[in-house]
């Protein structure tokens, strides 16, 4: 009930939740979300005292505020209720609670983490909590989660995209500025100061500026907004995304420090002329050693930042293809996943929840295409939403227990294993002998048991689900660890018996179908609604869709590195073809001395490619090491992928090598047309 004070939330309309909401036999009230407001109910202010029932406890709520849009704690929620006055009727066996605080002033989250440690350990606490840690994340984290490194990534890359950009336009400035070396001698000469000619340089390079980054606005506007649209599901505050005052601002800031840094050295450098040098030299482009050395110089520059964007989005796009083809450890095709919902006030005058799935999944077996059934606690990669556990085993000593490693808990039928395809390393399967009044048993995956017994065989041995020796269960099988609840890595896992299980009914099944998972959907609704009327089948998918959820960021993240690589790698092959180009025109009247005293168009060429290749060369090579360097700031995104990946960075330097070598090739092509006659005469 005190939820929102502690958060310093305020309502968009009626009230929050209060304190004396939060007690037993208070009235049971909600506040809803603004997706939810927006979504149900069109935004309409009459939605206050409005009322709505749960399907699966009956409880009728009564609306009595909204809150804010962008408020979204715990991610995804619609509406918040009461948690006494909410399951005071349900009465819940089990409940796995968030709890929100607020620190002192002068407190860390180490000392929180360590204040709750303690409350655990207190000697009148309950034996099992004396084994439990706090853990404490700031909400920030909590919000930003796992894309706060890529969006660290995206704007780095976005950085050094601006700053190859504006190197290229540094380098077309200078180039610019030796075409205009007479007209600047002749202002200079006629009484124009240096300060005068510096000043409507950087006016004209202001309007490009402005102009410049004006379209840039504008092609923000409508990324973003193709942004929103094709997002993947779980982008935090997605709603929020848009192009506002701040990021407007900072537009502005960044096009006027692009100017000043990027513009004022050519204007500097133009501004430097001498008319008696101007006149005396030949009438075509000329360019002195210095300034073919700043130029030549940007381009490597350009090139080696090039390499660096490209060497990034080549470790996402490998590290995706890992992440894709990740072995499951189980077949994932032909697998339905169906969640369903019941209502327990119907149930509890008929029988336990156990008892409900014993005469349901021999009906949904019966089912054509269907070919086995079990229930599973959670659907795939729900992460931390299944349950968890930390047996012990026999003669551990406290060091020991406290050093096990968190297990995955599932509670299936006999028939599990066989669903999923997950084979059977040691011992056996569960068999439907393993029921109240047997002697307990569990499966553990391989890395669990290597943990707890690793020279020994884990077949026969026990596992502690508590501080007393009755409650114990023998090891009957071991089998792979399986990527059901995190792509990325395979989780340590103990599964329990339906039949025997202490904890909840899971109500998540997965089915093994014949054929297409979603073609038998509705034959399984209608037995379903034949065999139990008070279940309902809230949702079905095959497994394959749910990959979606786990490859989306990884999906997102590699395209838009290939986005900023692929702009990067186009402006840095237009500035080679920019310098190159520039160099065959100011080297017009050597080619033609060169071709009229005997070489060949090969000659020539070969000439102009191997300058363009010399200044590739280092930017490829500086690139490397600033990859070898940098790329370690990618480990959050990769997957089964080093940093230095020796196959992905020799792939991006041959390629970077070969556009280097087609933006050489076309104006070295150029040169070979150059006639002798023509460009003698010309001078």
């Amino acid at each position: 009930g005190d939820l929102f004070d502690v958060l310093g939330a305020h309502p968009a309309l009626g009230r929050a939740l209060r304190p004396a909401d939060d007690v037993i036999g208070a009235e049971h009230v909600v506040v809803l979300s603004y997706l939810a407001w927006r979504r149900s109910y069109g935004l309409r202010n009459d939605v206050l005292g409005q009322q709505f029932r749960t399907y699966d406890d009956g409880m009728t709520f009564t609306i009595v505020g909204v809150m804010p849009q962008g408020f979204d704690y715990p991610r995804g929620t619609d509406f918040w209720a009461p948690g006494v006055a909410s399951t005071a009727k349900g009465n819940p066996v089990y409940n796995a609670l968030h709890v929100v605080g607020r620190l002192k002033h002068d407190a860390t989250t180490g000392q929180a983490r360590d204040d709750i440690t303690a409350f655990f350990s207190r000697p009148e606490a309950p034996a099992w909590q004396h084994n439990l840690h706090g853990v404490v994340q700031t909400l920030p984290q909590l919000v930003v989660g796992d894309t706060k490194p890529a969006l660290l990534i995206f704007a780095a890359a976005a950085g050094l995209l601006l700053l190859i950009t504006c190197i290229n336009v540094a380098n077309l400035l200078l180039v610019r500025g030796l075409a205009r070396a007479r007209e600047m001698a002749v202002r200079s000469s006629l009484g124009g100061s240096r300060g005068r000619i510096v000043a409507q340089l950087l006016t004209e390079s202001a309007l490009l500026a402005t102009v410049g980054g004006a379209m840039g606005v504008g092609v923000a506007a409508l990324a973003v907004r193709m942004f929103v649209a094709f997002a993947p599901p779980g982008v935090p505050r997605l709603d929020e995304i848009h192009l506002n005052a701040t990021a407007l601002s900072g537009a502005v800031a960044i096009t006027a420090f692009a100017l000043l840094v990027f513009a004022l050295a050519p204007a500097v450098t133009t501004s430097r002329v001498e008319l008696q040098d101007v006149l005396r030299s030949d009438t075509r482009l000329s360019a002195s050693p210095r300034s073919r050395f700043v130029s030549e110089a940007l381009v490597v520059a350009q090139v080696a930042l090039a390499l660096l964007v490209l060497s990034s989005a080549g470790l996402i796009a490998r590290s995706l293809l890992k992440l894709e083809r990740a072995n499951l450890s189980f077949e994932s095709s032909h697998l339905l996943i169906g969640e369903l919902s019941l209502r327990f006030d119907s149930l509890e005058s008929k029988s336990s929840p156990v008892a409900m799935l014993d005469r349901l999944l021999p009906r949904l077996q019966a089912v054509p295409g269907v070919q086995t059934v079990s229930p599973v606690v959670a659907v795939p990669f729900s992460g931390s939403h299944g349950w968890d556990g930390s047996p012990s085993v026999e003669g551990q000593s406290s060091a020991e227990i406290a050093s096990n490693p968190v297990l995955n808990m599932e509670v299936v039928a006999p028939a599990y294993f066989a669903t999923f395809g997950i084979p059977i390393v040691r011992g056996r399967a569960f068999t439907d002998a393993d029921r109240q009044g047997t002697p307990g048993v569990v499966v553990l995956s391989q890395s669990a048991a290597r943990h707890y017994w690793p020279h020994d065989d884990a077949i026969g041995k026990r596992v502690l689900m508590g501080a007393n020796a009755e409650d114990s269960l023998t090891v009957v099988g071991v089998v792979p660890d399986t990527r059901y609840r995190d792509l990325r890595d395979a989780r340590p896992s103990i599964y329990f018996p339906l039949r025997q299980s202490f904890f909840p009914t899971p109500m998540t099944l997965a089915i093994r179908t014949a054929g297409p998972p979603a073609d038998i959907v509705a034959s399984i609704r209608r037995v379903m609604n034949e065999t139990e009327p008070d279940v309902t089948l809230i949702s079905a998918a095959p497994f394959d869709s749910f990959l979606a959820g786990p490859l989306a960021q990884p999906r997102l993240n590699a395209l838009l590195l290939g986005i900023f690589a692929g702009a990067a790698v186009a402006l840095a092959a237009i500035g080679l073809f920019g310098v190159v180009a520039t160099m065959v025109r100011q080297r017009t009247r050597e080619f033609g001395i060169r071709m009229a005293l005997g070489a060949d168009s090969r000659e020539v060429r070969r000439l102009v490619m191997t300058r363009g290749l010399t200044i590739a060369a280092p930017g490829i090579a500086l690139g490397l090491l600033g990859a070898v360097l940098v790329n370690h700031l990618l480990t959050a995104l990769l997957y089964e992928v080093s940093q230095t990946d020796g196959f992905t960075l020799a792939t991006v330097s041959g390629l970077l090598l070969l556009i280097a070598f087609a933006a050489s090739l076309i104006p070295a092509q150029s040169s070979t047309r150059i006639d002798p006659t023509e460009a003698l005469r010309t001078e």
